[in-house]
């Protein structure tokens, strides 16, 4: 296909075309990794220049979108909010049309207010990637999160992924429940019932919703867990992480319950002893570094097609 979007805001906005052409480059770059045993690095987008815009602290998504760049030989520049002149009352829209007017080819927004990212697009010219927006969206996790099923598993048909855990404060779920619904998968939600409103099933379009986990777990054969995101929450809806790990934490126990070879996933950054036992994030099972690994890929994918053709050779 022809590549045309401009910017990755959120997977609704993506076409089923759009996401395998980002999931087959993002391919390419994984294999090249493998086989050269360490990180190629290329010319691809030499001359051109990223601006990562991190309101919010990161790990996982800001060193890989970084990595991403200079591999393809951008030049990466790391905003530092904290530090910048936002400190001295300057708002977020003139901070924008500021980093614009130095000519810059791409932006990358981690925002905590929904909107953030589809905002920016407003006041810059350049590529704008979301990051993670507030708890509306984080496309690029969902993408990396299809590629590494798709690598161990291969096809997403029929495929029966649980959801499981803070539904309501995480901007990983919708992204991701929409990324594998469109890929062909039947995607469920559970979680206790003040992290997962019932409306949520035809809100966002998935086969059903559970607030018991052993009710969830016979038959599935993804189960991808979410952190229990204690800093947006108000005080009276924290649980305790004992409670939590007891009625919803996934144990070698658990897992058995599950499909025969069911895959646990999770965005991280992982609470161990809350979501997941360490022995089960350490398993054979679990995909969570290789979902680590194929965000590299992924975005570097992303900045290839959104930038590439007009690349300098």
């Amino acid at each position: 296909m022809t590549w045309s979007r401009k910017h990755v805001i959120t997977i609704e906005s993506m076409s089923r075309e759009e996401i395998c052409s980002v999931l087959d480059v993002a391919g390419f770059y994984r294999r090249e990794c493998m086989k050269a045993g360490r990180a190629p690095q290329y010319d691809t987008l030499k001359g051109f220049t990223a601006v990562n815009m991190f309101f919010e602290n990161s790990t996982r998504t800001r060193i890989s979108f970084e990595l991403a760049e200079k591999r393809l030989g951008m030049m990466s520049i790391d905003f530092n909010a904290p530090a910048s002149s936002l400190s001295k009352g300057e708002s977020f829209e003139d901070t924008l049309m500021t980093i614009n007017a130095m000519n810059v080819d791409a932006i990358v927004i981690r925002h905590p207010m929904n909107g953030s990212a589809q905002r920016a697009t407003e006041y810059v010219d350049g590529s704008v990637i979301s990051g993670g927006d507030g708890t509306y969206a984080h496309p690029t996790q969902a993408l990396l999160d299809a590629l590494s099923l798709r690598e161990r598993v291969g096809s997403f048909e029929g495929l029966k992924v649980a959801i499981i855990g803070d539904i309501l404060h995480s901007r990983v779920a919708s992204s991701q429940a929409c990324v594998l619904r469109k890929l062909g998968a039947r995607v469920f939600l559970a979680g206790p019932s003040a992290f997962l409103p019932d409306s949520f099933k035809d809100d966002w379009k998935v086969e059903g919703v559970f607030h018991d986990l052993d009710e969830t777990l016979p038959g599935m054969d993804v189960l991808s867990l979410l952190r229990v995101q204690k800093e947006r929450m108000c005080e009276a809806e924290i649980p305790s992480f004992e409670e939590y790990h007891r009625l919803w934490g996934i144990t070698r126990e658990r897992l058995a319950r599950a499909g025969a070879n069911a895959l646990v996933m999770h965005p991280g950054p992982i609470n161990r002893g809350v979501e997941l036992s360490g022995d089960v994030a350490d398993s054979e099972r679990s995909l969570i570094l290789e979902q680590v690994a194929c965000g590299v890929a992924v975005r570097m994918a992303l900045l290839q097609l959104l930038l590439g053709e007009s690349a300098p050779r």
